[in-house]
């Protein structure tokens, strides 16, 4: 699955840059926001999984006695991986495109 979240920030800088110039400060801003939208996505967050991935581990092999031993399981799958956050970017860029082509809301 393609990230939603790189997809709707890529749109955003995308259609930032077309409406108001890819030289413009609303643009800078915008692409400065997607670039951290999506470093979340994948580096933050997917390491936050593989951490709740290895708690989970340990806590399973507790002794039942334990007092952590019910614990409910952390989720695991928080992140995304590199080319499910490109394929994001490219879907964001296609739909910008067409959704400015589509309503004609060139300046």
């Amino acid at each position: 699955m393609p990230s939603s979240h790189s997809a709707t920030v890529t749109a955003l800088a995308v259609s930032v840059g077309i409406q108001e110039g890819f030289r413009s400060a609303t643009f800078a801003t915008a692409m400065i926001f997607a670039c951290v939208v999506m470093h979340d996505a994948f580096g933050v967050r997917l390491h936050a999984g593989k951490q709740a991935e290895v708690l989970n581990q340990i806590v399973y092999e507790l002794p039942l006695e334990h007092p952590l031993s019910e614990t409910k399981p952390l989720r695991e799958i928080l992140g995304h991986t590199v080319p499910q956050v490109v394929a994001g970017c490219i879907l964001g860029i296609v739909t910008a495109v067409i959704m400015l082509l589509a309503l004609g809301s060139y300046s």
